[in-house]
């Protein structure tokens, strides 16, 4: 009789054994997913870009000269601010892109300030300015922080997307990403004369 009972007690103290080693991977399973989520968290986490109605960022970066610019000095001074964004200077695109404004900058001056803006150093951007006859100042962000901001990244690595930008008394007004070149320059003209045209009409 006694011996039944012993196989039994074995045979519960097995099973609880097996019940223990299964419940074991579960939490290792648990750990690693929080492990992912923490960093596909981190992956998906929004980006916050610049939308018409914000006020132009706190940044200070260099022109050409390599001389710093401060942007919320330049909407201080300047009722309407247009920067464009180009990929790269000396680029076919981006060489039509900037010509192109500077052939309308007789009539953009009289309404606004015009800014260049590429990842190019300070350097490229004097070179490409020289090159072309331009008589606007280019503004350089190697690390591409405004252009960012802006929402003008191709990917988080590299690359820029065509684009531009008018700010009216320091607040984006207008926001045109993903253009060609001619478009940006008479797109761009439009929006300032019409803007100049607002502020004649308050006066």
């Amino acid at each position: 009789m006694t011996a039944p009972r012993r196989s039994a007690r074995i045979a519960g103290k097995r099973s609880e054994k097996i019940e223990e080693t299964q419940e074991e991977p579960k939490l290792k399973k648990t750990k690693v997913t929080k492990k992912e989520s923490k960093e596909s968290s981190k992956k998906t986490e929004p980006v916050s870009h610049l939308e018409v109605g914000d006020e132009i960022p706190d940044m200070t970066l260099q022109d050409q000269d390599q001389k710093d610019v401060s942007l919320r000095e330049i909407v201080k001074k300047n009722k309407i601010v247009v920067i464009f964004v180009y990929p790269k200077a000396s680029t076919p695109g981006c060489t039509r892109q900037a010509c192109g404004f500077r052939d309308n900058f007789e009539d953009l001056k009289k309404h606004a300030k015009v800014y260049g803006l590429s990842a190019d150093n300070a350097t490229r951007q004097k070179n490409f300015q020289t090159k072309q006859h331009l008589p606007y100042d280019l503004l350089s962000d190697p690390k591409r922080e405004l252009i960012g901001i802006l929402g003008c990244k191709k990917t988080p690595q590299s690359g820029i997307i065509r684009s531009h930008f008018v700010f009216y008394d320091g607040k984006l007004k207008f926001k045109r990403i993903k253009i060609s070149p001619e478009v940006s320059v008479s797109d761009s003209k439009k929006e300032v004369l019409e803007l100049a045209k607002s502020l004649e009409s308050r006066k």
